[in-house]
C-alpha cells in the first residue's frame, strides 16, 4: 500500500523509513561510507529545506514495514517553480524488481504534473541500482561529478596553517551567521551562480541575509551543526560593520556525533580569485572544526567533473576521489 507520511512523521514512520535507507546503503555503497544516523533521517523527514516543502511517500508491506520510500521537494522560489528535486527514491534490497520503485515513481509523476512542474532532478551514484532505474524512465546525467574524501588528521599534519595577505583576516562561527557579517555573507553566496552546472535546469535564486540565516536554521532544526570560516577584507564594504567577506567555506555534520562531515559551499568572490583564498579558508576551517569535534575523521564533498579549479584546490588539501556520481534530470 502506498502511503504519505504524516507531517511531522511519527517515530514508527521514521524508524520504518530509516530501516530502508540503511539496508540500501549497506547494499549499494562502499563499506567505508558511514551509514546515515537516525538523527539525520529524522531531521530530513521532519524539517523542510529552505528551498521548499517536501512530500514523503512509502510503500508498505503486509507486516507494516516499508519496502520503498521516496521524497519529493517542490521548489517555492519564483524562479524555480517549474522544477523539483527528488531527494530520495529508495527500495529495500530484498524488495527490488517487484514494481515498488515504479509505483513510487508513478505517484511522484502524478504530483509533479499536478504542481505544474516540467523538470525534476536527483543526485545519484553512477553504476548503481538508482542510475539503472532512472535511466529506464528517461533521466539523463546532466552534471557528472564525483564524491571526494579528505582524511582530516593527515591533512592537518601535512599542510601548514595558511597565512593571509595583508589587510585580510579569518573569522569563524558555528550556526547562524553573526549579524555583522550577514549581508556580506549573502552577497558572497551569490557568487556561486557562476559555478559549473552542466545542462542542469537550476535557475539562480536571490540570496539575502534572511535566506542564509534560514538555511543554517534548517541544519540546526534537523539536529545537525554547521561550521563556517570566512576571509574578511576590513577595507571592503561589509554593510554590517564587520568588513566584507571575500571567501568562505562551510562544513556540516548531520549528526554532531558523526565521524564524517559534509563539505558544503566554498566560495571566493570574483574580484578576489587567483590568490589562494579558497585553499586558505578551507585549511583554516579544518583546524577549527577538528578542535571542536575531535571525533571527526573525514570530510566528504561532491565536485562537478568540469569544476577544474575546485578539483585542484581539493587535491592540494588531500581530497581523493571515492566514487562517481551525477545530477540526473528528466524533462517532463
Amino acid at each position: 500500500m502506498l502511503i504519505t507520511l504524516g507531517s511531522p512523521p511519527s517515530d514508527a514512520e521514521t524508524d520504518a523509513w530509516h530501516a530502508v535507507v540503511v539496508a540500501a546503503h549497506d547494499r549499494d555503497l562502499p563499506a567505508a561510507v558511514p551509514e546515515p544516523s537516525r538523527t539525520e533521517t529524522a531531521g530530513r523527514l521532519r524539517v523542510d529545506s529552505a528551498g521548499g516543502p517536501s512530500t514523503h511517500l512509502a510503500m508498505t508491506a503486509p507486516d507494516g514495514s516499508y519496502q520503498g520510500v521516496a521524497s519529493l521537494r517542490l521548489f517555492s522560489e519564483p524562479q524555480k517553480r517549474h522544477t523539483a528535486f527528488l531527494t530520495a527514491l529508495v527500495v529495500r534490497p530484498d524488495a527490488r524488481r517487484h514494481g515498488i520503485g515504479a509505483a513510487l515513481w508513478a505517484e511522484i509523476r502524478t504530483r509533479l504534473a499536478a504542481a505544474g512542474r516540467d523538470s525534476v532532478a536527483a543526485v545519484l551514484e553512477v553504476g548503481g541500482a538508482g542510475e539503472a532505474f532512472v535511466d529506464s524512465i528517461g533521466f539523463t546525467n546532466v552534471l557528472p561529478l564525483g564524491w571526494y574524501v579528505q582524511r582530516v588528521r593527515q591533512t592537518l599534519e601535512e599542510i601548514p596553517p595558511p597565512v593571509l595577505p595583508a589587510g585580510l583576516r579569518f573569522v569563524e562561527w558555528t550556526g547562524i551567521v553573526p549579524d555583522a557579517y550577514a549581508d556580506s555573507f549573502a552577497r558572497a553566496h551569490a557568487s556561486m551562480d557562476d559555478a559549473p552546472a552542466g545542462e542542469l535546469d537550476d535557475p539562480p535564486v536571490r540570496w539575502d541575509a534572511e535566506r542564509v540565516r534560514a538555511a543554517a536554521r534548517v541544519v540546526e532544526a534537523r539536529g545537525g551543526v554547521i561550521h563556517t570560516a570566512a576571509v574578511v577584507d576590513d577595507d571592503g564594504a561589509g554593510g554590517g560593520g564587520g568588513g566584507a567577506i571575500v571567501a568562505y567555506t562551510e562544513v556540516v555534520l548531520a549528526d554532531p556525533g558523526d565521524t564524517r562531515a559534509l563539505q558544503y559551499d566554498t566560495v571566493v568572490v570574483p574580484g578576489s580569485r587567483g590568490h589562494g583564498l579558497g585553499r586558505a579558508v578551507k585549511r583554516h576551517l579544518l583546524e577549527s572544526v577538528c578542535a571542536a569535534r575531535p571525533e571527526l575523521r573525514e570530510i566528504s564533498t561532491t565536485v562537478a567533473d568540469e569544476n577544474t579549479a575546485m578539483l585542484a584546490v581539493n587535491e592540494s588539501l588531500g581530497y581523493r576521489r571515492e566514487r562517481p556520481a551525477g545530477v540526473f534530470q528528466l524533462k517532463l
